[in-house]
């Protein structure tokens, strides 16, 4: 079975396409968002999604969240006795999705199309391809986010040309893609982004603003304060979007302290952030050479669009109300479920041309003439970003000193003029005879396809020495002997089983709660838990399920009572 999965920063989630339509598929609590969040207890158990995230409450330093950011860089997150990459804390995500699905749809999932940022350079889909396989799924397909939430409004469905603009602010990241739809054929014309904007940093500006007004200073918090306040911010971030002024109250001195906090002081704080998201869309249109007024529809994709402060700023930069009819968190899911639809050749899809481009330019160092000497370091692109893939180009270069003996080819990714500052992403080396400068000529050929796997070809002209090679990420990259070691460590951790999650996720929820009340909440948690682990013990699932609703009924009462 083929399904497509959206490996979110803060929520993964994913979906199917059976009986004619994208299905987004149920996570073990029954809801479609999976925080992307691991942790490791004590005793080396392995949680994934809102169990994590609740033990991380308590437990910062064995929890971690936010990895995608570090896909592809080789950073180590340590939790408990355990250390993870970046990869491998997302294949435990991508491992929990599989089998939900499995129990969803009630047969083996092997396979499965993941969408990743748009501005994702090499390095980053290589990380994720490999979560994927880690995870135990063969990962027919890398497609990009934007491109997925296209699918999903259905844009090929409707049969007129048009362009379109996807603006996509998930958890981390922030893409924007211009698309134009002629005929069966969707053609990516341009995208860019920031892999570090996101709606993490709304949240994280929000925080900011509470401990300013309540004169904390930040250094001055240990990781949990600072995650309960955080939790606080979120909660009240998304409350923006019902009031204009929300109350604020956390424990950053060990007492409580509350603070009013409009919504005109917060859009106020965050024009730096909203800075960040002009400046890729201005990229965009002017890599599509496309103006505002030729884009026919917005379109708002990833869960932070939701955010008032975000939505009024698009409308009033395009002068228009942008599209948001489908669940912002869901688009990029049931998108990549459609583009599996269209995978199996399915009759109920329409048959469509996707064509997607190079978000980032490749190219090699090249020594130039400036006018007065030769002067290594720079660079030359040889396939510019933006273009349209499947894409092969050759560039020429010649030997560059007197009794040259070898060509070095540096592969490098990025938009620098200088090639030190691009992303090296390999090299290649070839003898040529050697001879005056400028004498041998050496082609260079580039070729970039749909699932981003560059593949380089060297030819010295001369002798018809060739190499060529497929770019898999060597820098990090793990020998086969070290591959099959991690895949097997991964396998065999001890992960809490599927049927207890809810169980699970109510007690630590609890035993949380009872640390940040007092007195008569304490009494109730207290007997509460005890009376539901004694439950537990007879092992009646029936009896299990209704003193699990009763236990949650007096948690929420007492988390968000105060509250309404």
């Amino acid at each position: 079975m083929l399904i497509g999965i959206d490996l979110g920063t803060t929520n993964s989630l994913a979906a199917c396409f059976r009986e004619g339509r994208a299905e987004m598929i149920p996570n073990r609590l029954g809801g479609f968002l999976t925080p992307s969040v691991v942790s490791v207890d004590p005793e080396g158990n392995v949680y994934v999604g809102q169990t994590a995230k609740e033990w991380g409450l308590t437990h910062p330093l064995e929890t971690a969240s936010v990895f995608k950011r570090s896909m592809g860089t080789g950073r180590e997150y340590r939790l408990g006795s355990k250390t993870f990459l970046p990869e491998e804390l997302s294949s435990l995500v991508l491992r929990s999705l599989k089998e939900d699905a499995e129990v969803y749809l009630g047969e083996p999932v092997t396979e499965a199309i993941i969408s990743v940022p748009a501005y994702f350079n090499d390095m980053q889909r290589k990380a994720t391809k490999r979560a994927g396989e880690l995870a135990g799924l063969t990962v027919s397909r890398i497609i990009n986010e934007p491109t997925a939430a296209a699918l999903a409004y259905g844009m090929a469905e409707r049969g007129k040309d048009a362009r379109y603009l996807v603006f996509d602010l998930g958890g981390g990241t922030f893409d924007v893609s211009i698309l134009e739809l002629y005929g069966s054929v969707m053609e990516v014309h341009a995208i860019a982004g920031d892999n570090f904007l996101g709606g993490e940093d709304f949240t994280e500006l929000l925080m900011e603003l509470y401990l300013r007004k309540a004169a904390v200073a930040p250094e001055s918090l240990d990781l949990r304060t600072r995650g309960q306040i955080r939790k606080a911010a979120e909660a009240c971030k998304c409350a923006f979007s019902e009031k204009a002024t929300v109350t604020m109250t956390c424990e950053p001195d060990g007492k409580p302290v509350s603070m009013d906090l409009s919504l005109a002081e917060y859009e106020a704080a965050c024009g730096p952030l909203l800075e960040r998201l002009r400046r890729p869309i201005e990229r965009s249109l002017r890599d599509a050479r496309v103006s505002l007024s030729d884009i026919d529809e917005i379109v708002l994709v990833g869960g932070a669009t939701r955010l008032p402060v975000v939505r009024r700023f698009v409308a009033k930069l395009f002068r228009r109300i942008p599209n948001a009819l489908l669940d912002p968190d869901q688009a990029v899911a049931l998108g990549a479920a459609l583009q599996c639809g269209m995978k199996a050749r399915n009759r109920e899809i329409r048959e469509t041309v996707l064509t997607d481009v190079c978000p980032f330019t490749l190219g090699t160092e090249v020594v130039m003439y400036n006018g007065s000497f030769d002067e290594p370091g720079h660079y030359l692109p040889i396939i510019e970003r933006n273009t349209v893939i499947p894409v092969s180009r050759t560039h020429t270069v010649y030997t560059a000193s007197d009794n040259q003996t070898r060509v070095n080819v540096k592969i490098l990714q990025g938009e620098s003029r200088l090639a030190d500052n691009n992303l090296l992403l390999g090299e290649l080396s070839l003898p040529v005879p050697p001879g005056p400068k400028g004498k041998e000529s050496v082609d260079i050929t580039y070729t970039y396809d749909v699932n981003a796997l560059l593949e380089v070809e060297v030819l010295v002209s001369s002798t018809g020495a060739r190499r060529k090679v497929i770019i898999q990420n060597e820098q990090n990259r793990l020998t086969d002997q070290e591959a099959e070691a991690r895949l097997e460590a991964l396998q065999y951790l001890k992960q809490s089983p599927r049927q207890e999650e809810a169980n699970r996720l109510q007690l630590l929820r609890g035993e949380r709660l009872y640390e940040e009340t007092t007195a008569l909440d304490r009494e109730r948690i207290d007997r509460a838990i005890t009376d539901f682990e004694a439950v537990l013990r007879r092992q009646d699932r029936t009896e299990i399920e209704r003193a699990r609703k009763t236990l949650t009924k007096l948690l929420d009462e007492i988390e968000f009572g105060a509250n309404g």
